[in-house]
């Protein structure tokens, strides 16, 4: 019979996709007036489908501010689907700018050696022309794995995802493929998210943040028309191939690129999870998100980047052989001749190694070339043994694409700007509080998504400050759904009505607004005045009258694309929703937002296998590597007020005798932290200057609310408290009990002794446990007595 050919569906397939939400993602879009992007290749290669990105619109941070970044990916991370790693990074720099047009920088060598290309403003531009010639130049890396793929060139344009050598923007293909990278960029680590967070030590010490890079600088004469015009590898990748090249101006130099001594390295944490094949939230309904403290590295010319690679499990490219050489370079032994099964018994196993397809289902190579297992484009599988002859012809087409087993998406932020802070800004914590989303119902926008407020939920303290601002377009889809005038984006900041019912939410204190409603709140109603702003500050946010210059304004029509409040000191604790009174139709009647205000100091921060601190004014909960066994979110509040933590907490203030001499803190959550192998956090608590080591002692108070003592061992250096545990829970520094409580117990003891050695008496032992510190005290007051007395008759 005929062989039978079904098409079976694997998770990678040709179009998937990486959306940046805030800042607002390009996929390579300026200010197109429909669904689809005009040019693919204007700036960065995305792997993106056209639609998706939002038009162009800048924003700008404060140094040192909070920063929530969104994205949406369509496949899955954190579960055993695929490999995945998602590296988030910026750059700035006085070329770096979105452009006028939708196509593509010029690269003609012709044109960019008469006129400066790199200076043209009219095209949209992030890496700039030298370092693209760079890598048009470099000889490619032949050590990296191609499986069946036919590159078209031997310098860095050509990778397995680019075998033609295609051209977007100024970008390096071979750079976009990797990471981390083995040559000198322009790009800046933020952070990376992984599925292995063992391979965070890794990351970490190789990030381009901390270590130096190395390149071959050759000599001008070298880069005539004629040899940028060939195509050719004439700049070496290695220092030896480098120091070869000699010519009448002089040789090639191995040159130190050395890292930016105001970095450090970047974050790294476990990916959070995503659904596959699908653009949504993560677990609890939340959107993918990172907190970014935005660096004290000032320019008003800044993009962001996130890069996206997932792996099939029958691709490790973490396996030592996928990235050496052995014998022939690894990627020369895997093109085509070896997977047709010609070429050397070793080119045959390292095939085999580095695929890792037959062996697994018992298989020599040969009977896995005549069954189909071997890694290859759209290989027809012969899933039954040969049992007769009809059998063995019913074959399963894979739908395996080669280039695309692991495969890199990406997504670019519009243009924006890093700020110093002003003088009446220094020291104070600033959110940033934007706008996510375009016109249209949640059809029309997909990818995108529609209007909402960024981050959705905020949670901060009385005294911090607040940074509203957003941006639009002009330019959206006409037939878009939506109120006011086709194609623009406008947005507004009202408090919601009155709740209907009581939520309880005693978080922050009594509840502004609530979530169901759609109307808002009289401007005139203090009792419910928006964080403690001003009502002219309420009016703006409302009316954008401090951004526009009048007009219909009933829809917001005659309002500009941007508006900025500026940053506003909070001033009223309280839970507020508020909406926006616009984008609140059917299509899209949900852009609202709540910010949680408490009276209190907070800090949070998601930590996992690789470690990392909480830090709030002195306090510190740090996590050493290894200590947790998952990836979870940690915070410290403090309490300068007894009655206060008790109102907010239950939990009531320490009364053993001793003498508080620090702020209770809450070590959130309050249970057991996931560690493993008995791993602990250090708790480091500021206590008053009076204080000496060995006068104090880190309580805790358990979920029953009964204190209990953390570690008598408790060290004091500078100041500042320190001890370990296994938990969180409300924390606070005790003075005078822990030495007088031993002393006492001490004297007991002593007095005991010399008696039970001069009078033959007994030898009594005194065992004091550290939960009932305050009925050991009390003991010992009696029995100091008693031993008194008895020693008084004796004499």
């Amino acid at each position: 019979m005929k062989a039978a050919v079904i098409f079976l569906a694997l998770a990678v397939c040709v179009h998937a996709d990486m959306y940046f939400h805030n800042p607002r993602g390009s996929n390579n879009r300026l200010d197109e007036a429909k669904r689809e992007r005009n040019n693919a290749n204007r700036m960065f290669d995305s792997q993106n489908n056209n639609r998706g990105g939002y038009n162009v619109g800048s924003l700008y941070y404060y140094t040192g501010s909070v920063l929530s970044l969104e994205w949406t990916n369509q496949h899955s991370c954190a579960d055993p689907n695929n490999h995945c790693e998602q590296i988030v990074q910026y750059t700035c720099g006085d070329l770096v700018r979105d452009g006028a047009t939708t196509q593509t920088i010029p690269d003609n060598p012709v044109n960019c050696v008469d006129y400066d290309c790199n200076n043209d403003i009219e095209y949209g531009m992030h890496e700039n022309y030298d370092y693209y010639l760079d890598c048009r130049l470099r000889q490619r890396n032949a050590g990296l794995f191609i499986a069946d793929r036919n590159l078209r060139g031997k310098t860095a344009l050509f990778t397995r995802q680019n075998g033609n050598g295609n051209r977007r923007g100024y970008e390096c293909p071979e750079e976009r493929d990797y990471y981390p990278y083995w040559h000198p960029t322009p790009w800046r680590d933020v952070v990376i998210f992984t599925n292995d967070a063992s391979r965070c030590p890794y990351y970490q010490s190789e990030s381009q943040n901390v270590k130096s890079r190395f390149a071959c600088v050759l000599p001008p004469s070298f880069l005539t028309t004629d040899n940028i015009r060939s195509n050719k590898p004439i700049i070496p990748n290695t220092q030896e191939g480098c120091e070869e090249v000699v010519s009448a101006e002089g040789n090639g130099t191995w040159t130190e690129f050395p890292p930016d001594s105001r970095l450090s390295a970047p974050e790294c944490i476990e990916t959070l999870w995503s659904r596959d094949n699908h653009l949504g939230n993560t677990i609890g309904g939340f959107p993918i998100s990172y907190n970014w403290t935005i660096p004290d590295l000032t320019h008003e010319h800044c993009v962001l980047r996130i890069r996206y690679n997932i792996s099939t499990g029958e691709y490790d490219g973490w396996d030592s052989a996928v990235n050496s050489s052995i014998g022939r370079t690894v990627d020369s032994v895997l093109n085509g001749a070896t997977v047709a099964g010609q070429g050397s018994p070793l080119e045959r196993r390292l095939f085999s190694e580095l695929t890792d397809v037959y062996e697994r289902f018992g298989f020599t190579y040969d009977e896995a070339r005549e069954r189909g297992y071997v890694f290859r484009q759209n290989p027809v599988v012969k899933v039954f043994p040969d049992v007769n002859e009809d059998s063995n012809n019913f074959g399963l087409q894979l739908a395996i694409n080669t280039n695309q087993f692991g495969r890199t998406f990406q997504d670019r932020s519009h243009t924006f700007a890093i700020r110093a802070r002003p003088e009446d800004l220094q020291d104070v914590k600033i959110h940033n509080l934007n706008v996510r989303g375009k016109r249209g119902n949640i059809v029309q926008v997909y990818p995108g998504v529609e209007y909402d407020f960024v981050p959705n939920r905020v949670e901060m303290a009385v005294d911090d400050y607040i940074h509203i601002q957003w941006t639009g377009s002009n330019t959206n889809p006409n037939n878009n759904d939506g109120q006011g005038r086709d194609g623009t984006d406008r947005s507004n900041v009202v408090m919601l009505r009155p709740p209907n019912y009581p939520e309880g939410d005693g978080s922050a204190g009594t509840a502004s607004g609530h979530w169901g409603n759609s109307y808002p709140a009289h401007l005139d109603d203090n009792t419910t005045s928006l964080l403690g702003l001003s009502r002219e500050d309420r009016q703006n946010l409302a009316t954008l009258l401090n951004m526009q210059l009048g007009g219909e304004m009933s829809e917001l029509d005659d309002a500009g694309t941007y508006y900025d409040l500026g940053p506003r000191k909070v001033t009223r604790s309280g839970t507020y929703y508020f909406m926006c009174s616009r984008n609140n139709n059917f299509s899209n009647r949900s852009q609202k937002g709540v910010i949680i205000v408490t009276e209190t100091a907070t800090s949070q921060k998601r930590i996992g296998w690789s470690g990392g601190t909480v830090e709030l004014n002195g306090h510190t909960l740090e996590f050493p590597q290894a200590a947790l066994s998952t990836a979870g979110q940690y915070s410290i509040e403090e309490f300068t007020d007894k009655d206060q933590l008790e109102a907010m907490t239950g939990v009531r203030a320490v009364s053993n005798g001793g003498e508080t001499v620090s702020s209770y803190i809450l070590v959130s959550p309050a249970t057991q932290f996931d560690s493993q192998n008995g791993g602990m956090a250090k708790i480091v608590i500021p206590v008053d200057t009076s204080v000496a080591s060995g006068d104090v002692t880190i309580m805790r108070a358990n979920a029953a609310s009964r204190w209990e003592y953390v570690d008598l061992d408790t060290r004091v250096e500078e100041n500042m408290a320190e001890a370990d545990t296994s938990s969180g829970g409300v924390f606070v520094v005790n003075s005078q009990i822990n030495s007088g409580l031993i002393a006492g117990v001490v004297v007991a003891a002593f007095v005991l002794l010399v008696i039970g050695i001069a009078f033959g008496g007994l030898v009594v032992y005194f065992v004091v446990r550290r939960d009932k510190w305050q009925k050991a005290k009390d003991n010992t007051r009696k029995f100091k007595q008693k031993v008194t007395r008895s020693f008084a008759r004796q004499v």
